[in-house]
């Protein structure tokens, strides 16, 4: 579907995750290249050196947890903190989402909803959101689920405003709810959303996925049918805009970042040069988004509309 029809929803609905696992079939948790997980792999534990030193520890101690839920269910909820420290409780919590564990992630979770760990809530916010997506795209729980993340999220930057994770999952999150709100709210929250990217980014210069986020931002505001802007205009003196070479902009820094860490940049770097006339370029980027390795659905539908439009302009290879 083309980003303009998606114009209120403009964040992937799970990073490239495979029935069952984490955040976008359109993009959210799943795996870039080398196995590294798109929206989200550099806020892991915040060094991807710890993460793999401690991950053998932290499949063990899941383990562990998992047999003391099964020994003293009752009890679980009031004494788990006390018997696993919250660095190991991140450390579980990070291995599950590794390995596309949503579900028991956010059991592990939802036990912490009231902590004032910004660490803990801000990760409580995406497994709510990953949750969510998996449980499709209507129903009670689902909205249950999305204004769940956001709270989360939102109580996360209430502890802390140093949190780069933090503030990118307020901004997606902030997003989600865009679909149980009004066209008006809707526009204003583009507003904080690219105000809170910003910050992630600010914070984190090397997450190529906040970059990547913004450029989809940037690419949504500039692809805006003119009715569209003509209702946003009505509503507001100086509503949302951007340029497709703003877009380029970000979409460049993150492939700088991390380079082929996601079959979409790679994709929207040729759109976007398609959107600017320059065919050579785009047929450059649309190639390798048309060659990348498809590891999830996401990828595969990248892979075809990468083909299609190099077929729409005579490129077969």
């Amino acid at each position: 579907m083309a980003l303009s029809a998606r114009l209120w929803r403009f964040l992937p609905s799970r990073w490239g995750a495979a029935p069952g696992p984490r955040l976008p079939t359109a993009a959210a948790g799943g795996r870039g290249a080398g196995g590294r997980r798109r929206l989200g792999g550099s806020e892991v534990m915040g060094n991807p050196g710890t993460f793999k030193r401690s991950l053998m520890f932290s499949a063990l101690s899941y383990l562990g947890f998992e047999t003391y839920q099964l020994l003293s269910p009752a009890s679980v909820v009031h004494a788990a903190a006390k018997v696993f420290g919250s660095e190991e409780i991140l450390q579980q919590a990070d291995y599950l989402y590794e390995s596309g564990e949503t579900e028991k992630l956010y059991q592990l979770l939802v036990r912490y909803k009231d902590s004032e760990d910004a660490e803990l809530l801000w990760r409580l916010a995406r497994a709510s959101r990953d949750l969510a997506q998996l449980r499709g795209a209507a129903g009670e729980e689902r909205r249950a689920l999305v204004y769940e993340a956001l709270e989360c999220a939102r109580r996360a930057l209430e502890r802390t405003q140093a949190s780069s994770a933090a503030h990118k999952w307020y901004a997606i999150c902030i997003s989600d709810v865009g679909d149980y709100e009004g066209i008006k709210a809707k526009i204003a929250n583009a507003y904080v959303i690219k105000e809170h990217f910003e910050k992630a980014i600010e914070l984190n210069p090397k997450d190529a996925t906040s970059i990547h986020l913004m450029g989809i931002w940037c690419y949504t505001f500039a692809e805006m049918p003119w009715y569209q802007r003509r209702i946003a205009n009505m509503l507001f003196a100086a509503p949302p805009s951007s340029t497709y070479e703003e877009a380029l902009g970000y979409f460049q820094r993150a492939e700088q970042v991390d380079p082929n860490f996601y079959s979409k940049n790679l994709l929207l770097l040729g759109k976007t040069y398609l959107k600017l006339q320059n065919k050579k370029l785009a047929a450059l980027w649309l190639l390798k988004a048309k060659d990348y390795p498809a590891r999830t659905e996401e990828d595969k539908q990248v892979q075809t509309e990468a083909a299609q439009l190099l077929a729409g302009f005579g490129v077969k290879d």
